[in-house]
């Protein structure tokens, strides 16, 4: 929250010092440019071959959805997405050569989610590369929106539009779409897309970590507001601070029915999967 409110405070504020990129997520970012496709193989779809395995990770898909997704990479805006990069050509080849449904986490629970493996470029030439595509689907959001703004009511078109205020490099690289009816939102993985380890780092480091990536953030949202919104929305988020909690007191419950709501969410699907098994 300290990282947040202080990406909202005007320029050159007393007693709010620039946060430095703390060495854990800087040691990250030096990582992540030596990355190649062979990493990026490695760990989500544990093989070099150009296909996907399947297995506990990977499902396979069936004939629509097939058929969906092949057709999804022959819309020009969505070949974009394998040929952004500047290493490669607009007129690029584009060859889909496998795809599966992609088993990972909360994000895939009871939702749709499709890697898709294509080779960029002709099959005979050297420069043609690999590329991972992660597509998703996009839900209603939970936050509500005001009548006034202009939020895209197309879900997959909300989130890329999220992502390229928030983080343009990753949304300029990301377009919505449709597979079965359902909004989806498509970007490629690339080998330099790394994750912060948590579990990794000490409380000191995770908690560095933590107040800078926060005011990523907030410099994102402040953004898009005026010097008076941003006043209004830093003085709200000082509110409500308890005397034993370094944290305005909605944060701590909404961080704990969030955590209350995923589990039993994933407690419930598990429990509808044993019981269609044991029906079959």
């Amino acid at each position: 929250m300290a990282g947040y409110s202080d990406a909202l405070a005007p320029r050159g504020s007393r007693g709010i010092a620039p946060v430095q990129r703390p060495n854990s997520v800087h040691l990250v970012m030096r990582k992540a440019v030596d990355r190649t496709w062979k990493h990026l193989a490695r760990e989500r779809i544990e093989d070099l071959e150009p296909t996907i395995p399947l297995g506990k990770r990977f499902w396979p898909l069936s004939k629509d959805e097939q058929r969906d997704v092949r057709r999804l990479f022959q819309a020009e805006e969505v070949r974009r997405v394998a040929t952004c990069l500047r290493s490669r050509d607009d007129d690029s080849d584009i060859e889909l050569l496998d795809a599966a449904y992609w088993v990972k986490g909360c994000s895939s629970l009871g939702r749709l989610r499709i890697a898709a493996l294509l080779r960029v470029g002709k099959k005979k030439n050297k420069k043609s590369e690999f590329c991972l595509i992660d597509i998703k689907e996009a839900v209603k959001a939970a936050a509500p929106r005001s009548a006034a703004s202009e939020m895209p009511r197309d879900y997959a078109e909300r989130v890329v539009a999220g992502a390229r205020h928030l983080t343009p490099p990753l949304g300029e690289r990301m377009v919505s779409a449709s597979i079965a009816g359902k909004a989806m939102f498509i970007r490629e993985l690339l080998p330099q897309d790394l994750k912060l380890e948590i579990p990794q780092l000490t409380r000191e480091e995770a908690t560095k970590a933590a107040r800078y990536l926060s005011t990523v953030i907030g410099k994102a949202h402040a953004r898009q507001m005026d010097a008076a919104t941003r006043r209004r929305w830093r003085k709200e988020l000082m509110r409500n601070r308890s005397k034993t909690l370094d944290a305005p007191s909605w944060l701590w419950s909404s961080v704990v029915e969030l955590v209350t709501i995923h589990e039993a969410a994933y407690l419930d699907h598990c429990r509808q999967y044993a019981m269609n098994a044991s029906k079959r």
